[in-house]
């Protein structure tokens, strides 16, 4: 078994932002790179995601969740210049979802 520390290691290597929420979208864990990503960094671990979002972010995130509960793995949800965002359902053993994870994909460089 791994430590809880090996693992914020592991996550805090990686350069792109890594946030997990529960399932009420509060936000329980973000590496360094969300960290230094989001707007008041550290502030948003205990805090609600949806109470920093649009009403039509916060009713897509409430949507996407509960199509995770039926087994939706993962779903896009922005397309911003250099990156996609996805929401990625986080399991436990048995398949009851714990949370997500909001997943950064960099786009590559347009060509010259």
């Amino acid at each position: 078994m791994i430590s809880r520390s090996v693992m914020a290691a592991i996550l805090d290597s990686l350069k792109d932002p890594v946030l997990f929420a529960d399932t009420d979208h509060v936000t329980r864990y973000m590496n360094k790179a969300a960290i230094a990503h989001y707007t008041d960094g550290e502030c948003q671990i205990g805090r609600s995601l949806l109470d920093c979002h649009n009403e039509t972010s916060q009713a897509m995130m409430v949507e996407i969740l509960a199509a995770m509960h039926e087994g939706l793995e993962e779903q896009r949800i922005s397309g911003e210049e250099g990156h996609r965002i996805y929401m990625r359902a986080v399991r436990d053993p048995d398949g009851k979802v714990l949370g997500y994870y909001e997943r950064y994909e960099p786009l590559p460089e347009p060509k010259a």
